[in-house]
């Protein structure tokens, strides 16, 4: 740690039931090669406070601990940004953790060039511990990062692996605490929209958890949330009139992404009726032909395609294991 007038950095974690990963996440941060920091965690009333407490224990003496009733995550991440003494900012969720070099990649990035008010990077994806992908093989991650890139979804900005300037954050106006899922796509448009320059590089300096028991582990809700934000997004800022025929396309996307898990959903439930509507209105959006054989089928023989759904689902479960199994074996070779 250093002393007040030499943090350049203020790194910030929101807690919320995460006792079990909180000690990993602080290691990372003090592991890290660059060494002007502050680390402030917010513990957002989290029900598993007691153990939380007592494994921040050891390192009481070395961050800055906040406890506050239950807000969420933006209201978390905003009132560590409000106390913050960085002049950047660096966010980390409590079930991630940074490799050693993030912190020095990110800031010499934003100090070689001084209009750069944001900067992100590649992150290892992790489920159950081991490590299956690289974030950018599996998601488009074009330069330069606009907002209309931001908002076309043609790159991706990852809280965990972003620094941003403490300023550029405030002026945008922070997190929108309303939000529970997604508010951080929400203030990355923000920020791109009023001229904060980003950019990312591809070195996978931080390890992401996937977990369906983590807030964006469940794609319907994500979806609904990434919704909200996008309809937001043309009520609140002045878009010009390709950025609102843009949104008016990624609505339409978004909604029939949103009608495709009700599909799923209902399937299971054997709501046959909602889940032929849900169908139809995903099918002419996205052109599946998975889909569109759903959508005969539900007609005719609607128990054929749920056995048939229940199948694909298998395979998929299969499938993911078998990945998961190879990766761990070859992590342990």
């Amino acid at each position: 740690m250093t002393n007040r007038s030499e943090i350049v950095v203020s790194v910030v974690i929101p807690a919320y039931d995460s006792a079990e990963y909180i000690q990993t996440a602080l290691n990372s941060v003090e592991a890290q090669t660059f060494r002007d920091y502050e680390i402030i965690v917010v513990n957002d009333g989290s029900p598993d406070t007691y153990a939380l407490e007592a494994a921040l224990q050891p390192y009481r003496s070395r961050i800055h601990y906040i406890h506050q009733p239950n807000r969420g995550p933006a209201a978390a991440r905003n009132r560590a940004i409000l106390e913050a003494r960085g002049k950047y900012i660096a966010f980390l969720d409590s079930d991630d953790f940074w490799h050693p070099d993030h912190l020095t990649t990110q800031v010499a990035m934003l100090r070689s060039d001084p209009t750069l008010g944001l900067v992100y990077c590649d992150s290892q994806l992790l489920k159950n511990g081991v490590r299956f992908r690289r974030t950018f093989e599996c998601e488009s991650q074009v330069l330069p990062v606009t907002f209309d890139a931001l908002l076309e979804e043609v790159c991706t900005v990852h809280t965990s692996t972003t620094v941003a300037l403490r300023h550029e954050l405030i002026e945008a106006g922070l997190f929108d605490e309303a939000l529970i899922r997604c508010e951080d796509f929400d203030l990355w448009l923000r920020m791109a929209f009023r001229g904060t320059r980003m950019t990312r590089h591809s070195q996978a300096n931080v390890s992401r958890t996937v977990s369906q028991n983590s807030l964006s582990g469940n794609e319907y809700l994500m979806r609904q949330a990434r919704l909200a934000v996008l309809s937001k997004v043309g009520s609140c800022l002045a878009l010009s009139h390709s950025q609102r025929g843009l949104l008016a396309k990624r609505l339409r996307v978004a909604q029939a992404m949103v009608s495709l898990d009700q599909f799923k959903l209902l399937m299971k439930a054997e709501q046959f009726a909602d889940a032929l509507e849900a169908a139809r209105h995903a099918v002419s959006v996205l052109p599946n032909w998975k889909l569109k054989l759903a959508v005969s089928g539900l007609r005719r023989a609607p128990y054929v395609v749920r056995a048939c759904y229940r199948f694909h689902e298998r395979a998929l479960a299969a499938r993911s294991q078998r990945r998961l199994s190879r990766f761990a074996r070859a992590a342990s070779a």
